[in-house]
């Protein structure tokens, strides 16, 4: 099987495919698993460094996410400030995904930071002005998500979904906190899937944004990359955007290396064509490449979780729900995903 991927591949290149701007890991977590004192291992077994392994590989854009308050300082401002420091010492560019809450912003919850959450509205596009205004001083990043998947808004419920009107105007508080600063970093406007994505960025439409950024998980958004390929010509062309996979991953092994519950653990989760086994999750990344590089607007592939390893040891209950999607197995030694990059 995996021949036949790889002679696929070679029969769809073409002169439609183009270079990826955006070969991108989320790295999140990695202050706390460097906190862990565990020691991970490159592909010729020596130990290295995460970022650096993920350098040498051709990754060249790490993401990173920010909550305004967190009750940790692994997505605080000052770590991901300094990690972005390391980032471009490396090479790589860095690509931030402003959470707008003090912890975890997706379609689900939107919670405003508690230093927000009684302030008038008025008020509270102020704070989104100059909060992001800062981060774009003090990081300067390449990249910038305002929100992340906000299908149902941000910073509910003043820029709840349903009142599309406060959601747009803080939404351009934010866009035109970035203009301020540095007209080269990139906007991203983040949504989950790409089933309804185009009504939700035709409702944007006036929006001084850059990319289009869309989560796509197997689990949650369709097994068919047909479909997925499709989908996201039509909403490129249409909207004249760059798009932007922000968020991916596949699994290795549906096996688990801690006590934590997995996200991913079935084989009714996963796509046939790509069994979870190391080959199967590189066929996978590699697959949506090939698919990126086709899609006239397709600009690039953000893998999340690359670093969420069992960091807590193997018996935790409160650690990683990602290890078997991760890019380092349960000796901590990278696998052949890798080799997507190159």
């Amino acid at each position: 099987m995996i021949l036949a991927i790889a002679c696929k591949k070679a029969s769809t290149s073409s002169s439609n495919s183009h270079p990826l701007e955006i070969k991108g890991a989320d790295m999140s977590y990695l202050p706390e698993v460097r906190k862990s004192g565990l020691i991970f291992y490159n592909p010729d077994n020596q130990a290295e460094d995460m970022l650096t392994t993920l350098k040498n590989a051709g990754v060249n854009v790490i993401r990173l996410r920010l909550w305004k308050n967190p009750t940790d300082n692994t997505s605080g401002f000052e770590t991901v400030k300094n990690l972005c420091t390391e980032i471009r010492s490396k090479g790589m560019k860095t690509l931030i995904s402003v959470h707008y809450s003090d912890t975890w912003a997706d379609p689900k919850a939107q919670t405003k930071p508690a230093i927000w959450s009684s302030i008038s509205y008025s008020a509270l596009k102020d704070s989104v002005y100059s909060y992001t205004q800062k981060i774009v001083q003090e990081m300067n990043p390449d990249y910038i998500q305002i929100g992340n998947e906000i299908n149902g808004g941000l910073l509910w419920p003043d820029g709840d979904w349903n009142n599309p009107a406060q959601m747009k105007e803080l939404l351009q508080k934010g866009i035109s906190a970035v203009r301020s600063v540095n007209n080269t970093t990139k906007i991203i406007i983040h949504y989950a899937g790409y089933e309804y994505a185009d009504a939700f960025f035709t409702n944007l439409s006036g929006l001084d944004y850059d990319i289009i950024g869309i989560s796509y998980y197997p689990i949650w958004h369709g097994k068919d990359l047909d479909v997925l390929k499709q989908s996201l010509t039509t909403l490129g062309t249409k909207h004249n955007k760059p798009i932007l996979i922000a968020e991916t991953s596949y699994p290795f092994t549906l096996s688990w290396n801690d006590y934590t519950n997995n996200v991913v653990g079935l084989n009714s989760q996963i796509i046939d064509q790509y069994p979870a086994t190391p080959a199967g999750q590189k066929a996978y990344l590699e697959k949506l490449m090939q698919i990126m590089k086709s899609v006239p607007k397709g600009m690039g592939v953000c893998y999340w979780g690359a670093e969420w390893v069992s960091y807590k040891g193997t018996v935790a209950t409160n650690a990683s729900t990602w290890e078997n999607q991760a890019f380092w197995d349960f000796s901590n030694k990278s696998l052949p995903v890798l080799e997507a990059y190159k």
